[in-house]
């Protein structure tokens, strides 16, 4: 399997509009981060996990010619922004875009895309199959995706398992059944927002420890903003098996 980080920010990102700040200003392309999202590749199969406002240059930027499916955390903006740039798929393929999200993300997606759904549509509105799942495992083709349900702040969201690869962001909590469900991933990416705690992301000390507790042969950190610091420097204050994530960091499981 191939996992493509396709972003790693956040809307608090880098670089950021006008800001002054170090990072943003003299930060290496490391530094430069858009919207968290991942792109994987598995025996012919290419899914996405969220879709955010970059989503449409993302996939320009690492030429994905194909798209099967995508898989949503949660509804915030940053990331079901860009799925309207599905409709290219759909002309290509002449099909819907599969769509898997919590029925409220579906209701989201529904309110937020009113025009993909109208009883009369203007041709080339992005088509979209929303199909909703739960915290139940599910097949596309053969492949098991395994939810991982977890709250930011207050609300539900979900990650996922497939295969030997965990995928969670926009946490601050993870559920003791949600650790057995990522328990023996090779590769487990968790989301870190700042250093300084957060009312509703984990911060780097705290994705630290979920790291360490769940010890996957590498652990990366994702979802970052332009507050963590210089990439380089805080790589140096993370244990050995655990690194930052950045922008087009491709790895193979």
């Amino acid at each position: 399997m191939k996992v493509t980080f396709l972003g790693t920010g956040t809307s608090q990102g880098v670089p950021v509009i006008a800001c002054p700040c170090p990072v943003c200003t003299q930060g290496t392309k490391k530094d430069h981060r858009l919207r968290s999202s991942v792109h994987i590749e598995h025996h012919g199969l290419h899914l996405n996990i969220d879709a955010g406002p970059d989503f449409r240059y993302q996939l320009l930027r690492e030429n994905i010619k194909q798209l099967d499916g995508v898989l949503i955390t949660h509804c915030h903006k940053d990331h079901i922004a860009g799925l309207d740039d599905v409709r290219s798929f759909n002309y290509l393929y002449k099909m819907a875009m599969p769509i898997y999200a919590l029925p409220r993300d579906i209701e989201a997606i529904h309110r937020e895309f009113s025009y993909a759904f109208a009883e009369t549509r203007y041709r080339g509105v992005p088509e979209f199959k929303t199909i909703p799942i739960n915290h139940d495992p599910f097949y596309i083709k053969d492949l098991e995706i395994i939810p991982l349900p977890a709250l930011h702040m207050k609300m539900e969201v979900l990650g996922f398992r497939i295969g030997d690869f965990s995928y969670l962001t926009d946490t601050n909590y993870i559920p003791g059944e949600t650790l057995a469900r990522m328990a023996g991933s090779k590769v487990i990416v968790i989301n870190a927002l700042r250093k300084k705690p957060h009312p509703s992301h984990f911060c780097l000390s705290e994705a630290i420890k979920a790291l360490e507790f769940l010890r996957p042969e590498q652990g990366y950190i994702t979802h970052i903003s332009h507050l963590m610091g210089f990439h380089d420097e805080v790589e140096k204050e993370l244990p050995d098996f655990i690194h930052l994530a950045y922008d087009r960091l491709t790895i193979e499981i």
